[in-house]
């Protein structure tokens, strides 16, 4: 690999991080590796150092870095929104993705944003349990969200039927944040005339799907509460299933918006089997996991990036199915990896286009 590339990414990550010359020379061996060899796993990582190094050794600073260095996910969340280039307010997306590294299990709550064309991680908690996240996760990784942007950066949260619960809702009402989240048919709700019903019960008996986007109320549990009433909205789905929506916005509107959460699914997608393979870490620690996403959202910026340069304004071509043939993640992805091996001049045109310039107030990266 060229050596230009590493010195490269470092020159450009130390106006960022608060690191030194060799932590600075491990990361970007890191992001280099990851791309290159199509894996987050440090063993594989560890035989693309250049030099004259143990594969063995190379590994083991690999582990010493993430023991002793932390990056700032909160950091990144700055450099993403800027070089996506789009102003806000922006769709974002909330979903969890889980598996398991031997007994342990591996539960990461995400925070996206979403664009036309690219869809990246912004924030995330790493969950130290199994399972669904409480209210009071969600509610902590907004505010980390909000003490950085504000609500009026929110063009609408889209969320699952996961997140549901009533200390969840209020909470985006009391903050005036707009969302879309996908309801339970057995969700009972108070009409604004005071009669209870389940949504189930809405969409059968008093005029289905088409009229329930005029009713408006509250759930059961919020019956009393002064916050202002939720609008709702469904639709048949090709599966059969029904798609309900709870928003705070124009029910139609939010209905129509509510296609885009499917992005975070792709994003997932593309850090796993379509890209990264996130799954092959045997990183467990919370603490190291979120440094390693930081990373991974670095490579996938720059994927980004190179598909800005290969495309420019133009988009992905089509196939005879009407569906492109190539996301625009993978456009870039695939082009990057060409790049690094045989062009790895576009690779450093596409990577120096992608970062802001330092910020000297902010130095997220440090030796813990």
């Amino acid at each position: 690999m060229h050596s230009q590339l590493p010195d490269t990414l470092i020159s450009t990550l130390s106006s960022h991080l608060d690191l030194g010359k060799s932590r600075l020379t491990t990361l970007s061996w890191l992001i280099l590796g990851m791309v290159n060899g199509r894996t987050v796993n440090l063993s594989h990582i560890a035989s693309q150092f250049s030099g004259p190094a143990q594969v063995s050794s190379s590994y083991r600073r690999l582990q010493r870095f993430f023991q002793y260095v932390f990056l700032d996910g909160d950091w990144l969340a700055q450099c993403v929104v800027k070089f996506l280039n789009a102003r806000p307010p922006w769709y974002l997306a909330l979903d969890r993705t889980n598996w398991k590294v031997g007994r342990r299990d591996v539960n990461i709550l995400m925070l996206a944003v979403i664009t036309r064309r690219m869809r990246l991680p912004l924030m995330w908690t790493v969950l130290d349990k199994a399972g669904s996240s409480s209210s009071a996760e969600r509610v902590a990784l907004l505010q980390r969200y909000l003490a950085l942007f504000g609500a009026s950066s929110i063009r609408l949260l889209l969320c699952d039927r996961e997140f549901i619960g009533q200390d969840w809702i209020k909470y985006l009402l009391q903050n005036n944040i707009l969302f879309a989240i996908r309801m339970k048919e057995k969700t009972k709700l108070v009409l604004e005339d005071g009669r209870t019903y389940q949504l189930k019960s809405l969409l059968q008996k008093h005029g289905g799907a088409k009229r329930l986007a005029a009713r408006r109320g509250h759930f059961l549990a919020m019956k009393n509460s002064d916050l202002p009433a939720i609008g709702f909205a469904a639709k048949r789905l090709a599966d059969g299933q029904l798609l309900v929506i709870a928003t705070n916005i124009a029910p139609a509107k939010a209905l129509k918006a509510y296609r885009k959460r499917w992005y975070i699914e792709c994003l997932f997608g593309d850090s796993k089997t379509r890209g990264l393979n996130m799954e092959d870490t045997r990183l467990t620690d919370p603490v190291k996991l979120s440094s390693l996403l930081v990373i991974i959202t670095l490579a996938m910026a720059w994927a980004y990036a190179c598909t800005r340069l290969l495309k420019g304004r133009r988009g992905v071509k089509k196939g005879k199915h009407g569906y492109r043939l190539k996301s625009w993640f993978r456009c870039g992805f695939d082009c990057l990896r060409k790049w690094l091996l045989h062009l790895p001049e576009k690779a450093i045109q596409a990577w120096r286009r992608s970062w802001p310039k330092k910020n000297p107030k902010f130095k997220p990266g440090r030796v813990v």
